[in-house]
């Protein structure tokens, strides 16, 4: 079922994504060289109690995965790209660490990630990488309003990765959200222009390009979760919860700037 959202759920919604990024924004800016995987995960629970809201992940259980998530932040470092288990890792200079959040405040949910490097390096793969993702989703969010087919933010966030050399794998992607964190319709990171669903206001989208450098395969770790890069390269994601209005697509989870 696809769920459109009236006046009343939406104005829950931008606060619900708010929230999102405003705990996303403190994460990044405490996340440094011998932060703990777990500390992060520690953190976002505190922040996401202390605001009266619930995690999207702590007890989510979906086929893909091996039992309950059990944790209320995915954290993906280096090769690893989508649904990252917290576990004992201290980070390193240079790491390139993916923190993907989904949280639910009065009934409403909202979804985003965000892609950064650790400590003062700067590698040149891991910089393009993540700009990549930025300006895929950028080019999603600015082809989503109403009117527009889904194949048309499919195909504009595909081509950016395609154009920038990346292969695009399609068995993860966006999706639509609002009473619960994962709703039709699926959001490819490729597609075709003019086809698809029509979008209409009130429509949630967690839009969510990742690429990984030089692969479209995708292994399960050991923990039954974190997928990984098939050849072990590294990879990144970015994403944000939009609302589709009147005037075009809003973005829902903006990260303040400090």
């Amino acid at each position: 079922m696809i769920e459109i959202l009236n006046a009343d759920e939406l104005r829950r919604a931008r606060a619900t994504g708010a929230l999102v990024g405003e705990i996303l924004a403190t994460l990044r800016e405490r996340c440094a060289v011998g932060t703990n995987l777990l500390e992060v995960d520690g953190w976002a629970r505190a922040m996401i109690a202390e605001a009266g809201a619930q995690s999207c992940y702590v007890d989510y259980a979906p086929s893909f995965g091996r039992g309950p998530f059990a944790h209320y932040i995915c954290t993906s470092v280096n090769d690893a790209v989508l649904h990252g288990r917290p576990h004992d890792y201290a980070l390193a200079d240079g790491d390139l660490v993916s923190l993907d959040l989904a949280v639910s405040l009065d009934g409403i949910a909202a979804d985003s990630a965000v892609s950064f490097v650790i400590g003062g390096s700067r590698p040149a793969e891991s910089v393009a990488l993540i700009e990549t993702t930025e300006r895929a989703l950028a080019a999603g969010i600015a082809a989503a309003g109403p009117g527009a087919r889904l194949g048309d933010v499919s195909h504009a966030i595909g081509s950016v990765l395609a154009e920038a050399g990346y292969p695009v794998n399609t068995d993860f992607g966006g999706h639509g959200i609002g009473s619960t964190m994962h709703q039709e319709p699926h959001v490819p990171n490729l597609g075709r222009p003019g086809r698809g669903y029509r979008l209409r206001p009130g429509l949630l989208l967690a839009l969510e390009p990742w690429v990984m450098a030089d692969t479209d395969e995708l292994v399960t770790a050991e923990d039954g979760w974190t997928l990984r890069s098939a050849t072990g390269c590294r990879t990144a994601h970015s994403e944000h919860t939009i609302a589709i209005t009147d005037d075009g697509a809003e973005v829902l989870t903006r990260r303040p700037i400090r």
